[in-house]
């Protein structure tokens, strides 16, 4: 496999161009993603019975291949951006909507019931104890569905919109291995610099839990 070295140089802008419209599609659809998942693990958390029909409806919905998703959404919103958004969005409510389920099903249950005792409503309870302290445990949902979704925008490449899956298909097309590394190199570096990100992020919104390791040392 020979690499054209001097290819990268001189493709600067493209490379530049596909790494921004990557993210354009990645970041609204884990926005959404966790915009649906709160409010249904909400649900799933204080209405038992139907804990176990939106887990299983999310799962179910994660078995649909990417592509064929896709192919069904056509009909719908054509070969647009939002195409690409929609599908994606609906592979990390697996993931987002199990951990916030998880995260707030770690909320010690004395901790709730004192904040209700105290006067404080099940909206200000839910928005000002549960939701922080089950907040790294969300975090891990959303880390890992960034990464995930950084990875899977390149299927959206079929449809004119997977951002760096666009070298894959050049490469592919015209047998040239060149932009297929590139891809992969800039798909991994933006996945890694995507969970650093969120790393920071919730350290800084957790302090706590840095003095607890720090007791802990």
């Amino acid at each position: 496999m020979m690499i054209d070295w001097s290819w990268f140089p001189s493709h600067t802008d493209l490379l530049w161009s596909l790494t921004l419209d990557h993210l354009s599609t990645t970041v609204p659809a884990v926005l959404f993603g966790l915009l649906l998942a709160l409010p249904l693990a909400v649900v799933a958390h204080r209405v038992r019975p139907l804990r176990g029909l939106l887990l299983g409806l999310s799962n179910l919905l994660f078995t649909v291949p990417s592509l064929a998703l896709f192919v069904l959404l056509l009909p719908f919103t054509g070969l647009t951006k939002t195409t690409a958004v929609i599908g994606l969005t609906v592979y990390t409510l697996v993931v987002l909507l199990r951990n916030t389920v998880e995260g707030l099903d770690s909320v010690p249950t004395r901790v709730r019931e004192a904040a209700i005792a105290m006067g404080t409503g099940r909206l200000r309870t839910l928005l000002t104890v549960e939701l922080p302290l089950a907040f790294p445990v969300i975090m891990a949902g959303v880390r890992v569905a960034t990464v995930m979704t950084i990875s899977l925008v390149s299927v959206a490449g079929y449809i004119g919109y997977g951002g760096l899956g666009q070298l894959f298909i050049t490469g592919f097309q015209r047998n040239f291995p060149t932009p297929v590394l590139a891809g992969v190199v800039l798909t991994l570096l933006l996945a890694l610099a995507a969970d650093a990100l969120l790393v920071a992020v919730q350290r800084l919104c957790t302090p706590w839990t840095r003095t607890q390791t720090g007791k802990g040392a």
